[in-house]
């Protein structure tokens, strides 16, 4: 691994960071929404889902377009549709108008989640895959720890608005270090074979200081024939069908504490900025938690690590719905709880990575994020209504907790290669 690949591999850390505070952003802000337009439970959660359903709808589709065009081009584009989302939400002047915006910006996102997984995959060697997997997966929950330090102060001396208008600069920031420091992968320039692949090949190879190739890799009947679509085939379909069931029931847990935590603490009697910091403290555990699993994981088979972190995940929602009890009780609550559930998250990413081949990598990671962010989409829109049924915290937070016991169940049957 040269300087240029680590650099590379540190960008998509940056990239999926922006994602996990674009994400985010609209919980950060939603106490302020909920308060300026007066709007119900109901209705906030179809505000706080609306870029989640634009994330399915981009990891699926995008998913795909990576595989076809490339990576580069791929996150560029998600990038730029990223930062115009955030932009015009920061303009918007009642729910309809912010629901279109939120879905371009989860478009953005959930192509970007695909494109960066395939990346960090194929922009490093075979023998720090795991490590640069690892750093790319941690950026995530690190969006979430600087954004809401961030989101602190902005909301002590502003209004939402100034969270999207933030987070539209950081995004738009990211465009001109992708074009200059991130190059399309190797691994797909060889399988595409494009007139020019070898000389684009050799010129990636020279700026990260490798010998060049004499010539691409030989075709062969079997990867002529290889399509993105392998994924719905026999050798590959009950995978794609478990990991992407595990993926979708583990997001409905993962989404409720997410989504729904700071109108929670803000609904327990704390300010809006306590709100901030009790979800900063969530990403804070989720942060930590992947790096522990990643070390663990060196030690432990992957597939049995994840379904222990999922059981945790599960108890930890339930006990978040036991309430208040002072806010640094509450936040370490939280911590745990994104500890373990981040954890799992991370865990997955890395079996997406070990299930689908290369050729399909891309694909099968975007198609099992995106379908998986259905339950991504329900987690809010469900907890909404049944605060709105009457339901109280602790019942709502138990039925949620178990989404990441169903997705324990999955990964049980699932087979991973060595």
């Amino acid at each position: 691994m040269s300087v240029g690949q680590w650099l590379a591999v540190l960008v998509t850390v940056g990239l999926n960071a922006m994602d996990g505070f674009d994400v985010l952003s609209i919980s950060f802000a939603s106490p302020g929404i909920a308060k300026d337009w007066g709007v119900d439970n109901a209705t906030l959660g179809w505000v706080l889902s609306m870029e989640l359903v634009g994330m399915a709808l981009g990891s699926v589709l995008l998913g795909g377009v990576a595989d076809k065009i490339g990576r580069r081009p791929t996150i560029l584009g998600c990038l730029f549709a990223m930062t115009v989302g955030m932009l015009g939400a920061s303009l918007a002047d009642g729910v309809p108008t912010l629901l279109i915006w939120r879905l371009l910006t989860g478009l953005g996102i959930g192509g970007m989640l695909a494109a960066i997984s395939a990346a960090a995959a194929e922009i490093s060697s075979q023998r720090w895959r795991s490590v640069a997997m690892s750093l790319m997966v941690i950026g995530y929950p690190l969006g979430g720890v600087i954004g809401g330090m961030v989101v602190q102060r902005l909301l002590a001396g502003g209004s939402w608005h100034d969270v999207f208008i933030f987070g539209g600069w950081a995004t738009a920031a990211f465009i001109p270090v992708v074009w200059f420091l991130v190059p399309e992968s190797v691994a797909f320039l060889d399988r595409q074979r494009k007139p020019g692949a070898l000389e684009a090949i050799n010129r990636i190879l020279t700026r990260f200081g490798h010998e060049s190739m004499v010539a691409l890799t030989p075709d062969t009947v079997e990867s002529a024939q290889r399509s993105v679509m392998d994924i719905f085939k026999p050798g590959l379909i009950v995978a794609t069908v478990l990991i992407t069931l595990g993926y979708f029931a583990h997001v409905t847990s993962f989404y409720f504490i997410i989504k729904w935590a700071p109108i929670l603490v803000v609904d327990m009697g704390f300010a809006p900025k306590a709100a901030a910091g009790v979800l900063t403290w969530a990403n804070v555990g989720g942060a930590s938690g992947v790096v522990i699993f990643g070390l663990i994981a060196t030690r432990v088979g992957l597939k049995t690590l994840t379904i222990a972190t999922l059981v945790g995940s599960s108890a930890m929602v339930v006990w978040f719905g036991r309430g208040a009890h002072g806010l640094a009780a509450l936040s370490s609550t939280v911590a745990i709880a994104g500890l373990f559930i981040n954890s799992a998250i991370g865990g997955y990413y890395l079996l997406f990575a070990k299930v689908f081949p290369t050729h399909v990598r891309a694909t099968g990671t975007g198609f099992a994020i995106g379908v998986g962010r259905g339950g991504a989409v329900l987690a809010p829109i469900i907890a909404g209504y049944l605060f709105q049924a009457g339901f109280g915290l602790q019942a709502v937070a138990s039925m949620m907790a178990m989404g990441s016991l169903l997705s324990a169940a999955a990964l049980l049957a699932l087979k991973v290669r060595a």
